[in-house]
């Protein structure tokens, strides 16, 4: 179907106008921590990152953050992938209501969790570990991850698979030696939204973790925003280094991420 030119300047427009409402914060953000703290006194400070930094510590949390994230990202990664070939592959009694069953864990909000997820930890000896911050969000992350592939699964070619069989590949190797290779978009998409959920988690830490060691970055910056309220600059750069490892991971992977979310789009 032709586009006209007027219908193209439109959409250009409306795009530009969406684009410039999307950056206007962030581009706030990062000329603040620019800023310098004494009014009037002009000049980009850079030093504000590194006050930021010692200051409030960030490289514990931040390391502390991306032990948590890696782990919740394999771990869903590897249970995700494992059910949702079960479930767009195989056909066994009962999977339908097994699926839907799963899928009760995207309609349930975490804040009606949390507390009851408390308690039972706190039973288990696993508050204020590592443990309480990964397992809850695994179990959150693994309903939409097995939603998510299970679209891939059953929208693969059976004559792929069918030829794997004719040349005696069982289950195990068709899915790790041939579908998960081709599913690369579809995963790199699933690993970033799960990293971005688990990196910007506040709720769940800020509930379990008590001691200042197992801070995530987010909780470290909620503490920081306490102690340092009229230093807006340093609050700012601080913000910037809690997000800089989101931004930078989706603008290296983004064009697998973008492909993925059109593939997941169309086929679903």
């Amino acid at each position: 179907m032709k586009v006209s030119a007027a219908e193209r300047t439109g959409t250009y427009v409306i795009l530009g106008v969406f684009t410039v409402f999307a950056l206007y914060p962030m581009v706030a953000i990062l000329v603040t921590a620019l800023r310098s703290e004494v009014a009037g006194q002009g000049g980009i400070h850079w030093e504000n990152f590194a006050r930021a930094w010692t200051q409030a510590r960030f490289g514990s949390y931040l390391l502390n953050s991306v032990l948590v994230a890696i782990c919740v990202v394999g771990l869903s990664l590897l249970l995700s992938i494992l059910a949702a070939y079960a479930f767009g592959t195989m056909r066994f009694r009962g999977s339908g209501v097994l699926f839907y069953l799963l899928l009760l864990g995207l309609t349930v909000p975490a804040e009606s969790v949390v507390v009851p997820l408390y308690f039972d930890l706190r039973d288990l000896g696993l508050t204020d570990t590592y443990a309480s911050l990964i397992f809850p969000q695994v179990a959150q992350s693994v309903a939409f991850g097995v939603f998510w592939l299970r679209t891939y699964f059953r929208s693969t070619s059976r004559g792929i698979v069918e030829a794997a069989r004719l040349d005696g590949a069982g289950h195990w190797q068709t899915l790790w030696r041939i579908l998960v290779p081709m599913g690369r978009p579809a995963l790199v998409t699933l690993a970033v939204l799960v990293f971005m959920w688990t990196w910007n988690e506040f709720l769940l830490a800020r509930v379990m973790i008590t001691s200042e060691e197992l801070r995530t970055a987010p909780l470290g910056l909620q503490f920081f925003s306490g102690h340092a309220t009229t230093a807006v600059p340093l609050l700012a750069a601080a913000s910037v280094l809690v997000a800089l490892p989101v931004v930078v991971l989706y603008l290296f992977l983004q064009r697998h991420f973008i492909r993925g979310m059109v593939d997941g789009s169309v086929k679903g």
